[in-house]
């Protein structure tokens, strides 16, 4: 009930902030990790609420139980009174306390046996986890094995078992186990030091006093002691038996009053340690010179601490001073914009972490030169990163660029890090807890989607794809993670292409199959092929501009050579039509295809040829490469056209067929001859064009010639005639048939006929005769004898000196012979 009051009262009024306690530091899983976190109180109401049930039906007490609350209160009063009466007793009540003062203590002894079985059923957060944990066993476990020793034998009543084991002075040395309540008392300053409703300046002054009084409460008490354990014949051999203030001895101190003795012992003691004594007192057997020597040289430590938290007081610029000036900056932040109670708590928490030097190595390593922190954060961050599933099979040097940019953040549990649909600029590595990735369906409904535990990564599919954020990430357990922005990330990327190559390829292999990850994948293989293709043109932009520094470069980092742009241009197309001898020797040296041919058509010999660059062309013919041009034809008749002589030669002397034929069956030659461009024409000749060749028309570029009236042309293939008859003469009847030889296309149908009727032809060589040729055709085909050849125009043809090289022909079947076969039977 009083958690339910409170828990309205906050809601409709948001209290200052009050700061907690952080008590201890958190040891990871793994013993080797720097996992030292703080651990605290946090207001994460949406945490708690949902275990409050269960720790109500196996009655567990929440540790901010406004009853709770008050029985801590109560306690530390008992603290207190326990931390200054036991040196006192142990100093002045040498033969047992009395009547009034023994049922005191014994109360007081109670109320601590009380709150111990009390503290077997408070509730606490995990140290590695950091939920809050209900289970009774476990609480009873915890308890056992720290606090519960010393605050068992710190109840028993020490007076009554001192009398009882026959006053054996022993005994009463374990009074001082008591001692361990102080603890209470320490933390309440801490505690109060960092609350902002409180004055910092007199919490420090009382706390300084309070530390001071009990440190010389406490020496008073023992230099009294050390004087009654002599006996009653030495007590002049004390420092206060013999002392002497005036006319008033000490002699038989036993006798005084209590107040009196105490007020004595403590007023000494102050002196002694303010190291101001006038010789009212000094030790006068050994183990009071003993104790004097170990309380002074005390005394100069808690001088120097008193001192020094005064400086600190007066400078203002203790650590907890300028937490509490930013706390309460925050406080007036948030008050003035209303922030929701969520993001008010998530803000203390991270504030108070904060605090502890721990939680993050910025502040300390900020004066360091970079080389010396690079070196510091490979060492600490580089044994997570390289078991990161998602840097696998990555370089050695990509890894240690990783490291080097790294940031070490905490996250509380409750605390969305990613929201679904946000912009990720942001990629994280898990240390040590546990996430949890959600998705959010139409219906509002959530969808764990998987856990993420140590060695995993999120947000690197919004990172590497340019998405939004496909789904939330939220804390389950006190996370360590390592933050990578973005910018940093893809700078390193540009540089190491192909281990960014084996990030996206590890990406597509880590995620699940379901609808959603589908998708996901879609999104990361268009991502790759737009890189590798963002690749391929830096690659060609740095072979277009001639650096080859640049290109040795994204070579070295993974860059494909061999990967083409979108017109299929490789890296050595460019470096041949640039006319750039060094890169073309460097990419041949990594094994690029030197015949590969673009979407045009232009191979890297063909680009150099164009260019002029005879240099690069030797060097490719060097290695092998060759003008395999699939329309030879056609660069042959517009260079022709265009006048170009120049490539003419260089295209011709590198082994390009000079009789080539477009789809007219015109060569080169005719194209010159017709236009009437004699010095074309001559090159074609040198180069060994043939005057005799034949377009689909049966012209030669003798007859084109004649027609465009050119009379130098006229005579240079006249002469060129002359020579090729001579020469042809020349050779054997066998060599001048297959210089001679012409084939032809036979199909077995009309060229008018429909294309359902149509059925595939053969090849032939041109025999002597049309009679060889029908009875090559019928054999070939199943046509009977008789049949006739047309052209594509349907007309008949009757002499096979009709026929040119390459020409269509129609056999035109009279009668099919599966059709006479089907007769007969």
């Amino acid at each position: 009930m009083a958690r339910k009051e409170r828990e309205e009262n906050d809601s409709s009024e948001e209290p200052e902030f009050e700061a907690e306690e952080i008590e201890d530091r958190l040891q990871s899983r793994r013993g080797n990790c720097r996992f030292h976190l703080l651990r605290k109180e946090l207001g994460l109401d949406a945490t708690r609420r949902s275990c409050v049930r269960d720790s109500f039906s196996t009655f567990v007490i929440l540790p901010d139980d406004r009853l709770y609350e008050l029985w801590v209160h109560f306690i530390l009063i008992w603290a207190i009174y326990s931390s200054f009466f036991t040196p006192f007793e142990f100093g002045f009540f040498n033969n047992g306390l009395p009547r009034n003062l023994f049922f005191l203590d014994i109360t007081g002894q109670l109320a601590f046996l009380v709150d111990i079985v009390l503290r077997f059923f408070v509730a606490y957060r995990d140290d590695q986890t950091y939920q809050m944990v209900y289970k009774r066993t476990t609480i009873a476990i915890r308890y056992l094995r720290s606090q519960f020793v010393i605050d068992f034998l710190a109840c028993l009543p020490w007076d009554v078992i001192y009398h009882a084991c026959g006053r054996k002075e022993i005994i009463r040395y374990l009074l001082w186990i008591r001692l361990s309540r102080a603890q209470k008392v320490i933390d309440f300053f801490r505690k109060m030091e960092k609350d902002i409703r409180v004055n910092y300046l007199l919490t420090r002054i009382v706390k300084l006093i309070f530390v001071e009084l009990y440190c010389t409460h406490t020496a008073a008490c023992i230099f009294y002691y050390l004087a009654t354990t002599l006996p009653e014949s030495h007590e002049g051999y004390t420092w206060i038996g013999s002392l002497k203030m005036g006319d008033f001895s000490y002699s038989s101190f036993r006798e005084l009053d209590l107040s009196t003795r105490y007020w004595t012992s403590l007023y000494f003691a102050i002196i002694t340690m303010a190291t101001v004594g006038y010789g009212d007192i000094h030790a006068v057997n050994v183990r009071e010179m003993i104790f004097i020597m170990i309380f002074v040289s005390f005394d100069m430590v808690l001088s120097a601490y008193l001192i020094g938290n005064m400086t600190a007081l007066i400078v203002k610029g203790s650590k907890t001073e300028r937490f509490r000036d930013k706390m309460a900056d925050l406080m007036k932040y948030m008050n003035r914009n209303r922030l929701g109670k969520d993001i008010r708590n998530q803000i203390k928490g991270h504030l108070r972490l904060q605090y502890e030097s721990s939680y993050t190595d910025a502040a300390v390593l900020k004066d360091i030169p970079v080389s010396i922190r690079s070196k510091i954060s490979q060492r600490i961050y580089k044994p997570f990163i390289e078991h990161v599933s998602l840097f696998k099979g990555c370089s050695p040097e990509f890894i240690n660029q990783i490291v080097t940019k790294l940031h070490e953040e905490f996250f509380l549990p409750g605390e969305v890090i990613l929201d679904q649909g946000n912009v990720v600029d942001q990629l994280y590595f898990v240390c040590h807890g546990v996430l949890e990735e959600v998705g959010i369906g139409e219906n509002g409904t959530e969808d764990t989607i998987s856990i993420l535990k140590p060695n995993s990564t999120f947000g690197e599919v919004s990172i590497l794809c340019n998405i939004p954020q496909p789904y939330i990430v939220r804390v389950c357990e006190l996370c360590r993670l390592l933050r990578l922005d973005k910018q940093s990330f893809m700078n390193i990327l540009q540089i190491y292409f192909f281990d960014g190559r084996t990030i996206l390829n590890n990406l597509v292999e880590g995620k699940e199959s379901n609808l959603r990850m589908k998708q996901i994948k879609s999104d990361i293989t268009f991502h790759i092929g737009r890189q590798e293709a963002e690749l391929a043109l830096r690659v060609n932009n740095a072979v277009y501009h001639g650096d080859l520094y640049q290109l040795r470069s994204l070579i070295h980092a993974g860059a494909n050579p061999n990967k083409t742009d979108y017109d299929g241009r490789s890296p050595l197309h460019l470096a041949a039509s640039r006319g750039y001898e060094d890169i073309t020797f460097f990419l041949i040296q990594k094994g690029v295809n030197i015949n590969n041919s673009d979407k045009f058509g232009n191979t890297p010999l063909l680009e150099a040829i164009k260019n002029g660059h005879d240099r690069v062309a030797s060097l490719l013919v060097k290695e092998g490469a060759s003008l395999n041009i699939a329309d030879a034809s056609s660069h042959l008749c517009q260079a022709v056209i265009r006048g170009d002589s120049d490539f003419l030669k260089r295209v011709l002397s590198n082994g390009l067929d000079p009789n080539s034929k477009d789809y007219d069956h015109r060569t080169p030659l005719h194209v010159a001859a017709a236009e009437g461009l004699y010095s074309m024409a001559k090159i074609l000749i040198e180069a060994g064009a043939s005057v005799f060749s034949k377009d689909r028309w049966g012209n030669t570029p003798l007859d084109e010639s004649h027609i465009c009236g050119n009379k130098n042309l006229i005579n240079l293939l006249e002469d060129a005639k002359a020579a090729q008859l001579s020469e042809f003469h020349g050779y054997s009847h066998e060599i001048r048939d297959k210089m001679h030889r012409r084939k032809c296309t036979v199909f077995p149908f009309h060229p008018w006929d429909p294309q359902d009727n149509r059925r595939e032809g053969v090849i032939l060589w041109v025999p002597h005769t049309m009679e060889e040729l029908s009875k090559t055709a019928a054999e070939q085909l199943k046509c009977s004898d008789g049949s006739c050849f047309l052209t594509e125009d349907a007309g008949k043809i009757h002499d096979i000196d009709m026929i040119y090289d390459g020409q269509k022909l129609y056999f035109v079947c009279q009668r099919p012979m599966f059709f006479t076969e089907k007769k007969n039977k």
